[in-house]
């Protein structure tokens, strides 16, 4: 790194300047700011440091020392001088010639020989920070999990090195196939789980072939060797055949065992330390040691499946062949840290970069991967309508006007007739309860004027945790023992909502003698992964539904108007999605199985879900959003924080053409509301948010136009506090 000071006494070894070009220059040899021999062949490491300002977002410049010419290659972690303090960071390349023309200061350790950022993953990263208006320090956090030593020892960088220098990683480097089809030794696919879906042969040809075709693909409920994970595990073995390496990221570790088990069904075994070929697993809740392990043996070449869950998208596969992104409207795949990319996007950025094949697929369908099949990008994948009627269940939807005759009863939360299909289907197996609320009573409101009750001390809604609890703030946590309401005084509640907890209550009183299960993240049991096929009640939160042997007898999607009534630009598409993974569970319709719809949703949702058509739906939802200027027929920026910072922010950023700016308005997010604001609610210590809105043909220099302006923002100190979020998931 540099030394010295700029003309505005900023100190040159930071690097700070913000634009202009460097001027022609002379091939010479770097040199050294301390007394140090430097190494003979390409003295100067680019490293990318491990700091958050957006303005240090660039490589920086060291020397490599004679001492560590040998281990510092590119890709190693590094730890160097930046100012006052030792920081990490990642050797990006080697050259023979510096860009800067002053002194240069030396690496001051190079902390492993291990090379853990490979060249793919590296792009991939700078083209997802790219999109994203983030930093590539940021993306690195998620791509590379944390080093292990005493997991790295067993190894060494030697078996890396000669991966490295293996035929499979050449032809990796160069796009090609590592090893001719022929000499592949391994299980052979089964086309049982794509037999089903119009064009699934073709696809698994075209894998096995070593081609590169990209679906979306709209998956069906299936029994044993139809399921959606024998389909993802059949395509990783017909991947296999052409020499190639496959990549699967589910929402989930129960997900995962599901294409663990069908690849071990499919002749895939899992990798074990020592061993070549296989799956690894990688995924947060293996813990640091295993998940590091797992990487490393990506990373070397010993496993050249992986399955895993949303950092899994980075993983070093050599010779990748086909990426999988399963479920792709959950929730878990968007990363809740900055610069936030979707799992599928970074997918469909990878198979760009890699020339491999892409899957994209789920029960439901999101606008943005119907987007992908309107532009051409990928195919559909799905069954024609007469094989849909026959491998789903019957689906009915009970609204107010189906119930009208039963009068006052129809009103209840649990009809006569849900009833009566639930003491049916308990007779020969399970029955499935959807709830869309966790918890007791998740919201209260005033029992007489019917105002929501709300928190005294920072005006957070209340609720109420069991049948004796105290009515509790959901925001700060405050027990509301002497709440009154601020309208009409009255000091009794009602339920406005009704969870999990409070639901299997109910049913076990009104189902005496029937085992009742709760399946969620707030139960005692935890989310369950799976239950026999004996009757019983499983009441269930969205995303929680268990598998049942031999598949549910029924299922009844409790208070369907809660799941449409929010106020949201994907609260149709959401909907869907968690209905039709719940009835996926259920058996098919010529088996008996039911699925019952209580409430009054939203019209074109329940269509969806009564004639099982979500790519119907999606397609009516991406044409209307594409008429009214909404993403994913546009790209979209959210740009949040407080009053005085958005403001400044937003006026030094230059819009590319046809782009505009809508708001600020106050948010209403519990999360982004500062405790002073909880106080005071009104107040200008209320965040506020900016919807950044421009054609997609502009979308890159949208995200150029963010990242600059966050650049500049980190480089003046500004204050206040400001969050950039490219494609968000929510407008509101």
């Amino acid at each position: 790194m540099s030394a010295g000071t700029t003309a505005g006494g900023l100190p040159v070894g930071e690097q700070l300047t913000l634009a202009g070009l460097p001027g022609p220059r002379t091939a010479r040899r770097p040199r050294s700011a301390v007394a140090v021999e430097i190494a003979e062949r390409l003295p100067v490491a680019r490293v990318c440091i491990d700091l958050p300002p957006a303005h240090l977002d660039r490589p920086f410049e060291y020397l490599v020392p004679a001492a560590l010419d040998d281990v510092a290659q590119p890709g190693t972690r590094v730890k160097v001088r930046f100012g006052r303090q030792d920081v990490d960071g990642y050797l990006l390349e080697r050259v023979e010639t510096a860009e800067h023309d002053g002194e240069l200061v030396p690496l001051r350790k190079v902390v492993s020989g291990e090379a853990v950022l490979t060249p793919s993953v590296l792009r991939l990263s700078r083209a997802v920070a790219d999109r994203y208006a983030g930093t590539l320090a940021d993306v690195l956090r998620l791509a590379i999990p944390p080093r292990h030593a005493r997991v790295e020892a067993e190894g060494g960088p030697a078996a890396a090195a000669a991966a490295e220098g293996s035929p499979a990683t050449a032809a990796a480097a160069e796009g090609g196939p590592a090893v001719r089809p022929s000499e592949v030794r391994g299980p052979t696919p089964s086309g049982t789980g794509w037999a089903d879906h119009r064009g699934g042969g073709a696809f698994l040809s075209h894998l096995s072939a070593g081609h590169a075709p990209r679906a979306v693909w709209s998956a069906l409920p299936g029994g044993p060797g139809s399921s959606w994970a024998d389909a993802i595990a059949q395509a990783v073995v017909a991947t296999s055949i052409s020499g190639r390496g496959s990549l699967v990221v589910v929402p989930d570790a129960r997900d995962g065992d599901l294409v663990a088990a069908a690849l071990e069904s499919a002749g895939v075994p899992a990798w074990t330390p020592g061993a070549e070929g296989g799956y690894a697993r990688l995924a947060a809740d293996d813990g640091p040691a295993s998940r590091y392990r797992s990487f490393l043996a990506v990373l070397r070449g010993h496993a050249r499946v992986v399955i895993g869950t949303r950092a899994a998208a980075f993983a070093p596969v050599q010779t990748l062949g086909l990426v999988v992104c399963w479920d792709e409207l959950d929730d878990l795949h968007s990363e809740p840290r900055s610069p936030y990319p979707h799992v599928r996007e970074v997918l469909a950025i990878r198979a760009e970069q890699a020339g491999c094949a892409a899957l994209i697929g789920g029960h439901a369908r999101s606008t943005e991967a119907q987007a992908m099949v309107a532009a051409g990008w990928a195919q559909p994948l799905q069954a024609d309508r007469p094989v849909v009627r026959a491998r789903t269940p019957r689906v009915r939807a009970l609204t107010s006007i189906e119930l009208a005759r039963d009068g006052a009863a129809g009103a209840a939360r649990l009809p006569s007739e849900a009833w009566r299909v639930a003491r049916e289907a308990l007779r020969t197996g399970p029955v499935l309860v959807q709830v869309p609320r966790a918890g007791y009573l998740p919201v209260v409101a005033c029992e007489r004027c019917r105002t929501v009750a709300r928190c005294g001390a920072c005006h957070g809604p209340l609720a109420i945790g069991s049948a004796a609890g105290v009515p509790q703030c959901t925001w700060c946590g405050a027990l509301a023992t002497t709440w009154r309401c601020g309208e009409c005084g009255s000091g009794a509640l009602r339920s406005v909502r009704v969870g999990s907890d409070r639901t299997a209550e109910e049913l076990g009183r009104a189902f005496p003698g029937v085992p009742v299960r709760v399946s969620g993240a707030g139960s005692p049991t935890g989310v369950l992964a799976r239950v026999d096929g004996r009757p019983a009640l499983v009441v269930a939160t969205p995303g929680a539904e268990p598998e049942a042997d031999g598949g549910y007898a029924a299922a009844l999607l409790l208070d369907a108007a809660v799941s449409t009534a929010r106020v949201s630009l994907r609260t149709g598409e959401e909907a869907v999605h968690r209905w039709l993974t719940a009835a996926s569970l259920v058996r098919p319709s010529g088996a008996g199985g039911v699925v019952l719809l209580v409430g009054d949703a939203a019209p074109a949702p329940t269509q969806a879900l009564v004639r099982w058509d979500p790519v119907g739906f999606v397609e009516r939802e991406l044409t209307e959003r594409a008429e009214l200027a909404l993403p994913p027929a546009v790209r979209v920026g959210a740009v949040t924080g407080t009053r005085d910072a958005v403001a400044v922010f937003l006026a030094r950023l230059a819009l590319p053409p046809g782009a505009d700016v809508l708001g600020p308005v106050v948010v209403e997010d519990a999360q982004a509301v500062t405790a002073a604001a909880r106080q005071a609610p009104g107040t200008l210590d209320q965040p506020v948010r900016a919807i950044v809105r421009a054609p997609l043909a502009a979308g890159g220099a949208l995200a150029a136009a963010l990242a600059a302006s966050s650049a500049v923002r980190s480089a003046r100190r500004e204050g206040g506090t400001v969050r950039i979020q490219l494609d968000p998931r929510e407008m509101l």
